[in-house]
């Protein structure tokens, strides 16, 4: 049971983690849950359904350098879950409290709130490594291979899943030490991503000025196209990363303003509550984004359709 805080009058005031299992909610917010509940429940599915297909067509995509392969392919690991875990653990907290379940509501909302925080963390350290990957591709040029191997990549990932999952469990302890390694967290890949994408884009520019300077000297064919392949992956990279931002944001800044009222009411867990689902929204919104930028997964996605329906036909 979270604790709760004394007013200035020494009235006792109830915790916002009080507030979401509560009698008072309920009454309020009426037949909202089971519409949060469906929601959840539509996009815990494609969710699933949506990474599950993207993953298998990372697998049979043999064009993309595995290192990048392998960041995207976590990526689609960590949206699968939300969709496969936290999405139903959200769906059975708001059952809970439908159903008037007090002693089931607190350990479904906890456990929605640890899963979440630990894939959402995940998500975030991987596209903030996909960012500074397109970086060392730049930068590093023929020795991009050879630096960045798929060895590091796979060390890299499990340090993002291990301290994921470390920093989501303190939520169980104290939520608000959660909340401030978040605070930390969160800016610190944000600055990372803008200053890798912010370093791409100059020194693209600067590229593209010394090609107009040279017309005389044209560059080779190979090297045109691999630039042009370049820039295509860091655009694509790019949108996932905006509609990560997107749909994060939302729920950062209800987590500022929440933090720092002194009362609490059922309009705060609404507004809340569509923040989160823009943030789940996202594990199902990245699927359409990698087949839509992506040629190569776009290309293995419809194989890997063609071959299923193929298979429910014969």
């Amino acid at each position: 049971m979270a604790p709760k805080h004394l007013t200035e009058d020494g009235t006792q005031k109830t915790t916002f983690q009080e507030l979401e299992c509560s009698l008072s909610l309920v009454s309020e917010v009426q037949q909202q849950p089971i519409y949060y509940a469906i929601f959840n429940i539509v996009l815990s599915i494609t969710a699933f359904l949506g990474n599950s297909i993207i993953l298998v067509a990372l697998h049979k995509e043999s064009s993309l350098h595995p290192p990048s392969k392998l960041l995207y392919r976590c990526l689609a690991v960590t949206d699968l879950l939300v969709g496969l875990v936290s999405q139903p653990c959200h769906v059975s907290y708001w059952m809970s409290l439908v159903q008037e379940h007090w002693s089931l509501c607190p350990y479904a909302r906890d456990a929605a709130y640890i899963t979440s925080y630990a894939l959402c963390g995940v998500s975030l350290s991987t596209m903030t490594a996909i960012s500074v990957d397109r970086l060392l591709a730049l930068l590093l040029g023929l020795r991009y291979r050879q630096k960045v191997t798929l060895k590091r990549t796979y060390v890299i990932i499990a340090t993002f899943w291990i301290v994921g999952n470390v920093a989501a469990s303190f939520f169980i302890w104290n939520n608000s030490s959660t909340i401030w390694v978040g605070r930390i967290f969160i800016p610190s890949c944000l600055v990372i991503s803008v200053g890798s994408y912010t370093k791409i884009f100059r020194t693209l520019s600067h590229h593209q000025t010394q090609v107009q300077d040279h017309v005389q000297q044209q560059p080779s064919q190979p090297n045109a196209l691999n630039m042009a392949r370049y820039r295509k992956a860091v655009y694509s990279a790019l949108w996932v990363q905006l509609a990560l931002v997107v749909c994060y944001l939302p729920y950062g800044i209800m987590e500022i303003v929440i933090s720092h009222r002194k009362t609490y009411s059922s309009h705060s867990a609404v507004s809340r509550e569509i923040a989160i689902i823009l943030v789940y929204f996202n594990s199902t919104l990245n699927p359409f984004l990698y087949c839509w930028k992506i040629s190569e997964i776009r290309r293995a996605v419809r194989q890997t359709i063609r071959q299923a329906l193929c298979c429910l036909w014969r």
